[in-house]
């Protein structure tokens, strides 16, 4: 079997020290060709070290300057939106695993396509802002597009071997966040400490809010959409405590497929890595049904969580207005964390920014890149004036 050799764009985020964590696993599966991060350039000295990597990225000149100076050995190194560019496509590797927060995974992850390299999805914010031309090119250019997402890896377990045809409808699941329960009332007063300790998950800090606020599932349904290639109206959220269904498929025959298993993302990391060959061990503790109280399902409640509604309404809107639901959350989302804004102000912003591009701006429902990135531009600001007069 040939070793597969990555990508990794994000490496020093959960995602990226998750497929690591696979790579120093199965050495004989799988080798580092490339690795893109931030800012936290101790982290990525010691992983570079480690994996070798023959092109290397962060985000700031000084600080991969730094790090190559104080390398063994000598590699391609970059920095900026043009080193993201360059680790996406290097010569000589395979997939790219897609990890970066927000719209600035978008442009590294379509030069990866267009190069021909299979994609490993993590960063949804791609799909969001870009899903017809994203999709268009995979399809163009042959390429494996991959879920990492533990929603799009059930659904994507769940479909095989089984028709389109007698898809009923697609069923995500989300915990509920850490606010589940809390009366509605109290929401407003909530901290960042508070809303970034997930009962089930460790995640990022953005898709951390996100879960608290369900607007991470809405971006899951836009997601869903261009992905599997089904209309809104057969997406269905259910809110599902227990995070161990991590998400379902329906079929018209009444049956249910659901995918099962630990709340660790080595598992759809794994499964994306290794396809289409045969199931790998990933190193998770594996999952006792027996231990299992209950597992239980609601409908999501509107009122506690409008993020979700406002999803289904930017997909109703179409075009651009999914780009800037994800630009002006993203945006909202920050504010919050530096406490410049209340925790249920997130959703009214994204909401405000929304009406406000419904009303100036013209409906472009098939737009291009260039279009996508002055809409994403456009909505940060408009969430960023709307914040300074909070």
């Amino acid at each position: 079997m040939a070793i597969k050799k990555l990508a990794i764009l994000g490496s020093t985020g959960s995602i990226g020290r998750s497929a690591l964590e696979i790579v120093r696993r199965h050495p004989d599966r799988f080798k580092i060709a490339a690795l893109a991060a931030g800012k936290n350039k101790s982290l990525f000295k010691r992983q570079v070290e480690e994996f070798k990597p023959k092109v290397i990225s962060l985000s700031d000149e000084k600080d991969i300057n730094e790090v190559r100076r104080n390398l063994s050995y000598s590699p391609k190194s970059h920095c900026g939106d043009e080193g993201l560019l360059e680790v996406a496509t290097c010569d000589g590797m395979d997939t790219v695993v897609s990890a970066l927060v927000g719209a600035s995974g978008l442009a590294p992850t379509m030069a990866a396509i267009r190069a021909r390299k299979d994609i490993a999805l993590a960063n949804k914010e791609v799909l969001v802002m870009a899903g017809g031309l994203v999709m268009e090119e995979a399809r163009k250019n042959k390429i494996n597009l991959l879920p990492i997402d533990s929603e799009h890896s059930a659904i994507f377990q769940s479909l095989v071997g089984h028709k389109r045809e007698d898809i009923k409808r697609l069923i995500l699941t989300a915990s509920g966040g850490p606010f589940l329960n809390m009366p509605i009332k109290k929401l407003s007063a909530i901290t960042p400490k508070q809303a970034l300790n997930h009962p089930k998950w460790k995640m990022g800090k953005k898709v951390t809010i996100d879960s608290a606020t369900i607007m991470n599932k809405g971006l899951e349904v836009i997601e869903a959409m261009w992905l599997f290639d089904m209309p809104p109206e057969k997406i269905s959220v259910h809110i599902h405590p227990q995070s161990i269904v991590h998400s379902m498929v329906e079929y018209i025959d009444g049956s249910i497929v659901a995918q099962l298993g630990p709340t660790d993302m080595k598992g759809p990391i794994s499964y994306a890595l290794a396809y289409p060959d045969k199931r790998i061990d990933c190193g998770i503790a594996p999952l006792n049904l027996c231990e299992m109280d209950q597992l239980t399902f609601m409908e999501p409640d509107e009122k506690r969580f409008p993020a979700l509604r406002l999803a289904y309404e930017a997909i109703e809107a179409g075009g651009i207005m999914p780009v800037v639901l994800n630009a002006a959350d993203e945006v909202a989302v920050e504010a919050f964390l530096e406490r410049k804004i209340k925790f249920t102000e997130i959703t009214k912003i994204v909401e405000s920014v929304m009406e406000k591009y419904q009303n100036q701006k013209s409906k472009t429902q098939n737009p291009k890149l260039n279009q996508i990135l002055e809409a994403d531009r456009w909505a940060r600001e408009a969430a960023r004036e709307i914040i300074k007069q909070q």
